[in-house]
C-alpha cells in the first residue's frame, strides 16, 4: 500500500472502531441501568431500540449522500454528531425518555461511517480484501474495547462517566482527521463485475442482501445480549476471581472484561477472513464461516463458565470473521460509482432489520428465558447458510473482480 492508502486506512480504521464502540457501550451498562432507572432487563433493552434501528435504516441515505459528496465532511459530521450525542446521553442518564432520544441520535450519526468509510476502502484501496480485513480488525477492536472501557468506567464512576468518555473518544476522531486529511482520486470508468450478465448479477446481489440481513439479526442479537448473558451465566468464574482477588470486584466488570476478550479474538477472525477472501473464493469462505457458528450457538444455551466462554470465542471468531468476506463480495458485485449506496443498502438490512433482534431478544428473555436467546440466533444462522447456498448455486460461474 502507498502512503495515501495507508492514510485512508488510518481514518477509516479509527472510524470503524468508534462506530462499533458507540453501539456496544450500551450493552455493558444494561444491568447497572436496571438499578439506576428501577426497570427490568427487558425494559432497559427496549431503550436502545431506536438507536439500533436508526443506525441501520439511515445507512442507505448516508450512502447516497456519500456517492455525491466528498467523504471528509461526512466523516467530520460522524464524529461531531456522535460526540454531542454521547455527551448528551451522559447528561440524561437518569431519564428513560432522555436516554431514548440521545441514544437514537447516537445511532443516527454513527450510521454515517459504514457506507462512507467501507465504501471508500472498496474504491480507493487496490487490495480490497486486505483493506477490508484491516478495517474489520479495528471494528472488532471497538467491539472489544467498548465493554471493557465502559465496564471499567461504570465500575469506578457509574454509567454517566462511561458516556462522557464515549463523547471524548469521538472528539479524538476529529483531531485525527485534521492530522491525516482524507484525499480521494478521481473516479474511474471501471464497469461493474456483472455488466455482462446484469440480470444474473442483480438476482445474486438480492440473494446476498437476504443473507446479510439474516447475518445482521445474528450479529445484533448476539452482541446486545453478550455482556448480560455472561454476567448471569458465569457464577463459577466470578466466585473464583473473588476468592483470588478479594472484595471490590463486581459481576458486571467481570462479564464486560470477558466480553472484551471474546471480541479481541474476533479481531483475529477479521484478519483471517480478509486473508481467506483474498486467497480463496469468497462465496465458499462466507458459507464456511456462517456454518461454523451454528453448533456453537446451540451449545451456548446449556453451558456455564469456561465452556461457555470457549464456545463464545468460537462463535464470535467466525461471526465477525465473515464480515470482510461479505464486504469483498459487495465490492465485486457493484459498480464503483454506486458502492457507497451498495454498502448503505447492506447496512440498512444488517443493522436496520438487525435492530429487530433487540425486540427478539427482549421477547425471548421475558417469555421463555435468556438461555434460549442463542439457540434462536442459531436458527437464524441456519437460514443464512441456506441463503448462501442459493447464492453459490446462482453464481456457479466465477464472479470476476470489479
Amino acid at each position: 500500500m502507498d502512503n495515501r492508502e495507508r492514510q485512508i486506512l488510518v481514518n477509516t480504521c479509527f472510524g470503524h472502531f468508534m462506530s462499533h464502540f458507540n453501539m456496544l457501550a450500551f450493552p455493558a451498562v444494561v444491568i447497572p441501568l436496571t438499578g439506576l432507572l428501577k426497570m427490568d432487563i427487558a425494559g432497559v433493552l427496549a431503550i436502545s431500540f431506536w438507536m439500533y434501528l436508526l443506525f441501520g435504516i439511515t445507512a442507505l441515505p448516508w450512502g447516497m449522500v456519500a456517492d455525491r459528496w466528498k467523504v471528509q465532511p461526512l466523516m467530520l459530521l460522524f464524529y461531531l454528531g456522535s460526540a454531542c450525542s454521547g455527551l448528551s446521553t451522559a447528561m440524561w442518564i437518569n431519564s428513560p425518555t432522555g436516554l431514548t432520544i440521545t441514544l437514537a441520535a447516537l445511532g443516527f450519526f454513527s450510521a454515517i461511517y459504514h457506507p462512507t468509510g467501507v465504501g471508500l476502502i472498496s474504491k480507493e484501496i487496490n487490495r480490497v480484501s486486505l483493506g477490508m480485513g484491516y478495517n474489520g480488525m479495528f471494528g472488532s477492536l471497538g467491539l472489544a474495547m467498548a465493554p471493557l472501557l465502559t465496564g471499567i468506567a461504570n465500575w469506578l464512576w457509574g454509567p454517566r462517566i462511561a458516556y462522557f468518555l464515549l463523547g471524548l473518544l469521538n472528539i479524538l476522531g476529529v483531531v485525527l482527521m485534521i492530522v491525516f486529511p482524507l484525499t480521494q482520486q478521481p473516479r474511474s470508468k471501471k464497469p461493474a463485475s456483472g455488466d455482462k450478465k446484469p440480470n444474473k448479477m442483480i438476482m445474486a446481489f438480492l440473494i446476498l442482501l437476504v443473507a446479510m440481513m439474516l447475518g445482521g439479526v445474528e450479529y445484533r442479537g448476539a452482541s446486545v445480549i453478550l455482556p448480560v448473558y455472561l454476567e448471569l451465566k458465569n457464577p463459577g468464574i466470578f466466585q473464583w476471581l473473588l476468592s483470588v482477588i478479594g472484595g471490590g470486584l463486581s459481576k458486571n466488570l467481570v462479564a464486560t472484561s470477558i466480553a472484551c476478550l471474546i471480541y479481541f479474538i474476533g479481531i483475529l477472525g477479521q484478519f483471517v477472513g480478509g486473508r481467506m477472501a483474498e486467497r480463496f473464493e469468497p462465496k465458499f469462505c462466507y458459507l464456511i464461516f456462517h456454518a461454523t457458528t451454528i453448533p456453537a450457538a446451540f451449545a451456548m444455551a446449556i453451558m456455564l463458565d469456561l465452556p461457555l466462554v470457549f464456545l463464545a470465542l468460537i462463535y464470535f471468531f467466525f461471526l465477525l470473521g465473515m464480515q470482510p468476506i461479505e464486504n469483498t463480495l459487495i465490492a465485486r458485485m457493484t459498480p464503483e460509482s454506486l458502492q457507497h449506496s451498495a454498502f448503505g443498502t447492506k447496512f440498512v438490512l444488517t443493522f436496520g432489520v438487525g435492530a429487530l433482534a433487540v425486540k427478539m431478544v427482549e421477547s425471548i428473555q421475558s417469555s421463555i428465558g435468556i438461555h434460549m436467546v442463542f439457540p434462536a440466533i442459531g436458527l437464524v444462522s441456519m437460514a443464512s447458510v441456506g441463503t448462501i447456498g442459493l447464492l453459490i448455486w446462482k453464481t456457479r460461474n466465477p464472479v470476476p473482480e470489479a
